[in-house]
């Protein structure tokens, strides 16, 4: 009995504590901490796409020195005009001997090759380095060139044995990847490991203030200080200006998922912009403190209630059962029987005490069995029904009412322009990622042409290999059948040939988006025609999904131009529609019409769980993508972020609930422990004062409960017996047997 009604006020006053601490440390500051990390994720964001950037140029330059048919006429000069005169981003290029360091050859502008040091570069990947040459940053890649040996006399079919092959070490230098800006105004720079900018952009032109103010130097320290995460990021307050605050984000440019191209260059991507300040203030202390007040006197409310009206009177109910037993049972004990039972409580209680008295009286021989009325007031089933709407009283409010966040102000404008930006970025990432998958796939169709079957067989093979986004690759003649694959089965082909090449999807239906790059086999004079006139790459769609996940970004699909789902961070269905009818009507407001860049929107939508920040980008862009009409489209609960309004919204729900939760917990408790079994006695006792000497009461608990039962098993014995005794025509009155039974029970 103790423990439901103890557990009911000890948790809701710990309820009550609980909101204290949730919502006394919520206020309206000036730039509130989701503006912060959302600068934070913008500049992680950045720097991915920059690291993915220099992985793919290194993965290149080592991929095409590979693959380069080098054979044992071949000189430096043709071998460095044949890795580096179809690359465009090559600013200048060397190639060296890796035994000694020689230079054998070197094109366009001069690679500084100070401090490379060849005898290391033995063994393993070489990853790039950054260079300064003519004031500018420099990255230099590296691979190794693999030749068989050099014949002494190329007219000569023999060669003499144990020739060693030659090793040479290809350095090509290209610019730093230059930084995406995004935003009106914003800034993206990115600094060497002193805090140098090395590259900078800005988006439009940058808010007084944002540029400078030491935050470059702050941010290379704060890199410096995060130790071994490789990953690191943050965030950092400018200077103010008027009303406006300059925050900014760092992230370090090194690979999370393990050693990466990136890891040795020690740089750090640094984005910031000017925002306004918060002017409104909201503080929550007060609140919560008569949140708090309430809900505890609630507590105590119950809890004294729930001791005068159920513990107290079940006690002395207690004793009087067992006064009464006694009595019924014990030798010269009849005295016990004398004084009467005292009625306390109601319901339940009342009715066992009305009915214990009758049984005293009938011990005493002053009654005989006594009916007790079938219609009954309100027990103590309506005492914990009221006390579950005493609660609900305080909850039901705190959920449903109070610090309700309005959809329209809650969320502060530079945390909607973050989540358009962070859009903005993955659907530049996938754009890249088709386009060099594109660029792969044209690189590929270049080398078919003059090669036999088995050669380019072997060509679509190792291309296969190296880029793992495709799932098959495939040659199409011109009347749409396939004359040469390599990799599985395309989940669908084009029925008419396209010209021209870039990226398309194949089918408008089922239950894998088919996705493809193409391009046309060109015919080169003098050479043997290929095996079909345009060359598909089916793309994988899982690529496409893991571009998408990002942290503190929420759910991201890409849709095409009908706003079909193609890919999806979340688990979708192709070609389903989006999941709310406003990111369609988002999708669709960008006006990204085929072959232009479209705008990029945002807005907050209320759906049932709470506002939701959600934003739409195009991919409609210059090149392979542009006819697509695709869009990125995301959404993050508001619950999610750091915004005071929702923090205090979620966090007074989230009292309520468990206030609710609690008290109906520990009634329900008291229910099933005390009231319920207190109903079932009140029955038996009032059918043993009506004359029922035949249904034995057996205790199920050991508890308050279950010795009242057992005394009343007492009492309905020794009223059998005396029954006996009666019929039998002797004196009534227990017997030493009888007692010593009852004790053996």
């Amino acid at each position: 009995m103790r423990p439901p009604i103890a557990s009911l006020v000890v948790l809701l006053l710990v309820v009550a504590a609980l909101t204290v601490i949730g919502l006394d440390g919520i206020h309206n500051v000036r730039i509130p901490q989701a503006v912060l990390n959302g600068e934070q994720q913008i500049a992680a964001d950045t720097a991915q796409s920059l690291r993915t950037a220099i992985d793919a140029e290194a993965s290149t330059v080592r991929r095409t020195a590979g693959a380069y048919p080098a054979t044992s006429t071949s000189t430096p000069v043709t071998t460095l005009k044949a890795l580096t005169s179809a690359r465009k981003t090559v600013l200048g290029s060397a190639l060296l001997d890796r035994h000694n360091g020689r230079l054998l050859a070197a094109g366009g502008k001069t690679v500084p090759l100070a401090g490379v040091d060849v005898a290391r570069t033995a063994s393993g990947t070489v990853p790039p380095r950054l260079v300064t040459s003519g004031g500018s940053p420099q990255l230099l890649y590296f691979a190794r060139v693999t030749l068989p040996a050099q014949r002494d006399d190329p007219d000569q079919d023999y060669q003499a044995p144990n020739r060693p092959e030659r090793q040479w070490l290809l350095v090509v230098t290209e610019a730093l990847p230059a930084p995406a800006a995004y935003g009106e105004g914003g800034t993206a720079e990115v600094l060497d490991a002193s805090g140098s900018a090395l590259a900078t952009a800005v988006q439009g032109k940058a808010s007084p203030g944002v540029a400078g103010g030491g935050l470059s130097a702050a941010a290379a320290r704060a890199a410096k200080g995060s130790g071994v995460d490789s990953d690191a990021s943050g965030s950092l307050l400018g200077a103010a200006t008027g009303s406006r605050r300059t925050v900014a984000g760092w992230a370090q440019v090194a690979s999370a998922t393990g050693p990466g191209a990136t890891d040795d260059l020690g740089l750090v991507v640094l984005t910031s912009r000017a925002v306004p300040a918060t002017t409104t203030t909201a503080d929550y202390s007060r609140f919560a403190l008569e949140a708090a007040g309430a809900l505890a006197g609630v507590a105590l409310l119950l809890g004294l209630a729930l001791y005068f009206s159920v513990q107290r009177p079940l006690l002395r109910l207690y004793l009087s059962a067992g006064r009464i037993a006694r009595g019924a049972t014990g030798d010269g004990a009849w005295a016990e029987l004398s004084r009467p039972v005292p009625v306390h409580g109601f319901g339940e209680l009342a009715r066992i005490g009305r009915a214990l008295d009758s049984l005293r009286r009938q011990l005493l021989g002053e009654s005989g069995p006594q009916e007790f009325p079938a219609r009954r007031g309100p027990g103590l089933r309506a005492l914990a029904v009221l006390g579950v709407v005493v609660v609900g009283c305080w909850a039901v409010p705190m959920v449903f009412l109070l610090n309700r966040a309005d959809s329209a102000t809650a969320v502060p404008a530079p945390v909607l322009a973050d989540q358009q930006t962070r859009t903005e970025i993955v659907a530049n990432r996938i754009r890249q990622s088709l386009d060099q998958s594109y660029s792969d796939l044209s690189a590929a169709a270049a080398s078919l042409p003059g090669r036999s079957r088995a050669a380019q067989t072997e060509v679509l093979r190792q291309s296969l290999a190296d880029h793992r986004q495709y799932r098959s690759l495939y040659l199409l003649d011109g009347s749409g059948g396939i004359t040469l694959r390599v990799g599985g089965t395309p989940l669908r082909t084009r029925v008419h040939v396209p010209s021209g090449g870039g990226i398309t999807t194949v089918n408008i239906s089922g239950r894998i988006p088919a996705i493809a790059a193409y391009a046309q086999v060109r015919a080169v004079k003098g050479k043997a025609k290929a095996a079909g006139v345009v060359l598909f790459g089916e793309i994988d769609v899982k690529t496409l999904n893991s571009i998408l996940p990002r942290p503190k970004l929420g759910s991201v699909w890409v849709t095409d131009g009908e706003e079909k789902v193609l890919a999806a961070s979340v688990g979708y269905r192709a070609f389903q529609p989006l999941p709310d009818p406003g990111l369609t009507r988002l999708a669709r407001s960008t006006q990204s019409a085929p072959g232009t860049a479209g705008i990029a929107t945002s807005a907050v939508h209320p759906t049932s769980s709470g506002p939701s920040v959600d934003a739409a980008a195009p991919l409609a862009q210059s090149g392979p993508t542009a006819r697509l009409g695709w869009h990125v489209v995301t959404a993050e609960p508001a619950a999610a972020l750091q915004i005071p309004a929702v923090q205090a919204e979620q966090r007074t729900m989230l009292a309520g609930i468990l206030g609710l939760a609690m008290g109906a917990a520990c009634l329900g408790w008291l229910h099933v422990v005390v009231i319920r079994p207190l109903r079932a006695v009140a029955v038996l006792v009032e059918r043993l004062a009506g004359g029922d000497r035949r249904t034995v009461l057996h205790p199920v608990n050991h508890d308050e409960i279950g010795s009242v039962t057992r005394s009343l098993e007492l009492i309905r014995q020794a009223l059998a017996e005396r029954d006996r005794a009666a019929r039998s025509g002797h004196a009534p009155g227990p017997s030493r047997p009888l007692r010593e039974n009852t004790f053996q029970r």
